[in-house]
C-alpha cells in the first residue's frame, strides 16, 4: 500500500499496543515502524532493475524480519524513551512491522511474508492506493491523537479506525468474489475457452474491477463496474512470446517471467522490444489500449541484456483518473 496508508496503520497499531502508556509517542514510533519495511525500494539505486523487483516486498516484508529487527529497534528506542520498557517497545515494533506486509498481501504485487521460502501472497482485492480504506482510518487516528492518553475515548476512536478499515478489507474480498463470478459467467455465455482467470480492482476504488484471462495464444482483458448494465466485453492482446527469440533463455528474462507468473506480453516497437507485466493493467480504462503500467525495455548492449522500466508520464495519470470516474459509474 502507499506510504500514507502504512503510516496511518502503523500509528493505529502503535496506539493499540502502547498508547495508554506513552501517548502520542506510541503513534509516532508506530508510524515509523509502518514505514521501515518499504525502505527496500532504495535497492533500485544499487542493483539492476530485475534484482530490485525481486527484492521489493521480500525480506523486509517477512515474518523473519519482524522477529529479528523488532527487538533491535525496541532496544534502540528504549535508550532514550524511558516511558516503556525494552520489551514493550519491541512489541510495538513487531506489530508495526508485521501488519505492514499483512496489509500489502491484499494488493496485486503481494508480499513474501514467509521469506526465504519462495511464496508470494497476493489476494488482489485492493489497489495500492484506496481512499475509502485510508481516509476514514486517518480521520479516526487524528481524532484519537487529539485526546489525552488516559481518555477512554482515545482508545475507542482508535479501535473504530482499526475495525472500520478491517471491515472494508473484508467487503473488498466479497466484491472480488462477486465480480469474479460475473467475469466467469460472461466467458461461459460467450463460449470462450480459457486457461486461467484473475481479477483485481481498478485504481483507487473497488467499484470497477478488471479481469485478465489467459488463453492459448493471447490474453483477454475486460472491465466490470458494479453499476454496469451492458454485457462484459473482452479485448484480445496477443502474447507474442515468440518475439523474445533467444532472449527467452536469458537469465534475467527467466527471472522476469517468474516474477510475472507468466502474465506478460511482448511488444515490438520502433525502438526495440518491450516486456509488459500484465498483472498491473493498463494506463487506460480502454481494455484495447496497449500502454501498460509496468513496461520494461529490453536492450542488448554487447554481451549484456539491459532491462529498464519505461517511465510514466504525469499526464497519463491525470487522464486515467478522469476516465476511471466515468467508467466506474457504469456502461
Amino acid at each position: 500500500m502507499d506510504s500514507l496508508t502504512q503510516i496511518v496503520l502503523g500509528a493505529a497499531v502503535g496506539e493499540a499496543v502502547l498508547g495508554k502508556k506513552v501517548g502520542n509517542k506510541a503513534m509516532l514510533y508506530g508510524a515509523i515502524a509502518g514505514t521501515i519495511p518499504d525502505l527496500d525500494v532504495a535497492a533500485r539505486f544499487f542493483v539492476d532493475t530485475v534484482t530490485a523487483l525481486e527484492m521489493h516486498r521480500g525480506f523486509s516484508h517477512s515474518i523473519l524480519f519482524s522477529v529479528l529487527f523488532a527487538p533491535l529497534f525496541g532496544w534502540l528506542v528504549s535508550r532514550w524513551e524511558h516511558g516503556a520498557s525494552w520489551k514493550q517497545w519491541s512489541w510495538l515494533f513487531f506489530f508495526g512491522f508485521i501488519t505492514h506486509p499483512l496489509l500489502d498481501a491484499h494488493t496485486t504485487w503481494g508480499t513474501q511474508l514467509f521469506w526465504p521460502f519462495d511464496l508470494r501472497l497476493a489476494y488482489k482485492n485492493i489497489f495500492v492506493i484506496d481512499p475509502l480504506y485510508t481516509l476514514p482510518f486517518l480521520v479516526f487516528v487524528i481524532l484519537a491523537m487529539l485526546r489525552k492518553r488516559d481518555d477512554p475515548k482515545r482508545r475507542r476512536l482508535n479501535k473504530i479506525g482499526l475495525w472500520a478499515s478491517s471491515i472494508y478489507l473484508c467487503i473488498t474480498l466479497l466484491l472480488k468474489g462477486i465480480t469474479y463470478f460475473k467475469f466467469q459467467e460472461a466467458l461461459e455465455n460467450q463460449g470462450i475457452d480459457y486457461i486461467e482467470l484473475e481479477t483485481k480492482p481498478a485504481p483507487l476504488n473497488t467499484i470497477l474491477w478488471t479481469a485478465n484471462v489467459q488463453t492459448e495464444d493471447a490474453y483477454l482483458i475486460a472491465n466490470y463496474s458494479l453499476f454496469d448494465t451492458q454485457p462484459i466485453t473482452f479485448s484480445k492482446h496477443l502474447k507474442n512470446h515468440q518475439l523474445l527469440g533467444d532472449l527467452a533463455n536469458n537469465e534475467k528474462i527467466k527471472r522476469l517471467i517468474k516474477l510475472t507468473k507468466g502474465w506478460f506480453i511482448i511488444q515490438e516497437k520502433d525502438d526495440g522490444l518491450y516486456f509488459n507485466d500484465l498483472r498491473f493493467g493498463q494506463l487506460s480504462v480502454d481494455t484495447a489500449a496497449e500502454d501498460y503500467v509496468f513496461s520494461y525495455k529490453l536492450e542488448q548492449v554487447g554481451d549484456e541484456l539491459q532491462i529498464s522500466e519505461n517511465q510514466k508520464r504525469p499526464e497519463d495519470g491525470k487522464q486515467l483518473i478522469t476516465d476511471l470516474w466515468e467508467r466506474l459509474k457504469g456502461n
